[in-house]
């Protein structure tokens, strides 16, 4: 229990790093906020899917209106620094596909019926996200845009990981589900070794990446637990819920520290 402690907020709680900055500060910090754009998309997801279950309802509806507002506010803050005329395209194009997913999520209860759909709109516009992220990567053109890349990149695969098992718990994914969360494990595990193998690395990041290294196993145990089927009330599907924002809080240090590497 002490290791949960030590990450200081509980999920509901959860105060994104860079959330206060009004603008775009530079490349580094446009290539953070463009990588959280991902992780937002199925951030979004696994609190409808948690509001479904009826688990962690209070956090996952306060994680559900804390995502959007920040989604919209990076949104433009992207569009508006975009240096070059094809990234504007793919924020415009994030725009739109952003308009058509926030129906799904405001002005109704969670619907099952609904629920494939919304997944599959969450990740159309993570892969949105994605193609954003690799084009200002791309501007950069250093390797600590890589790292930043990297990082932002293990955001989305737990919130991946999390929403996949909470909508496979609620119904709502189809027969690749548990292939989609396997891989996601997979990456993770790979990044986080690139991550740690990186020469721009620091003692800092070292300590950082070894919290996510333990958030991320309990995260997985706690997934595992619910694919099982082994416990039928929400519980193990609050759990899933809560550590994948803890190992969330640590990730977005991970992210954050990259970002301010010395291009």
């Amino acid at each position: 229990m002490k290791r949960r402690h030590c990450l200081g907020l509980a999920a509901a709680t959860l105060v994104l790093p860079a959330a206060a900055r009004a603008e775009v500060a530079d490349l580094n910090d446009a290539i953070n906020k463009a990588g959280r754009q991902r992780m937002l998309s199925l951030r979004t997801a696994k609190a409808y899917c948690a509001l479904g279950l009826q688990a962690a309802a209070v956090p996952a509806a306060e994680v559900l209106s804390q995502s959007m507002a920040l989604f919209d506010r990076q949104l433009f803050e992207l569009k508006a620094y975009a240096p070059r005329p094809e990234i504007r395209a793919t924020y415009q194009r994030m725009d739109t596909a952003w308009s058509s997913y926030k129906t799904l999520l405001v002005g109704r209860k969670p619907d099952r019926a609904l629920g494939g759909q919304m997944l599959e709109q969450a990740t159309r516009l993570a892969a949105l996200a994605h193609q954003g992220t690799g084009q200002l990567e791309k501007s950069l053109a250093h390797p600590v845009g890589r790292l930043v890349n990297i990082a932002g990149r293990q955001r989305l695969l737990g919130q991946r990981i999390a929403a996949y098992t909470l909508g496979a718990a609620w119904g709502v994914v189809d027969d690749n589900a548990i292939a989609e969360i396997n891989k996601a494990r997979v990456d993770f595990g790979g990044a986080q070794q690139l991550l740690s193998a990186a020469p721009e690395n620091t003692a800092e990041l070292r300590a950082l990446l070894a919290q996510a290294q333990l958030e991320f196993v309990a995260f997985v145990a706690a997934s595992n637990k619910l694919l099982s089927g082994a416990a039928a009330d929400a519980q193990p599907a609050a759990e899933v819920f809560n550590s994948s924002e803890r190992l969330l809080q640590v990730m977005e240090s991970v992210a954050d520290h990259c970002a301010h590497l010395q291009a």
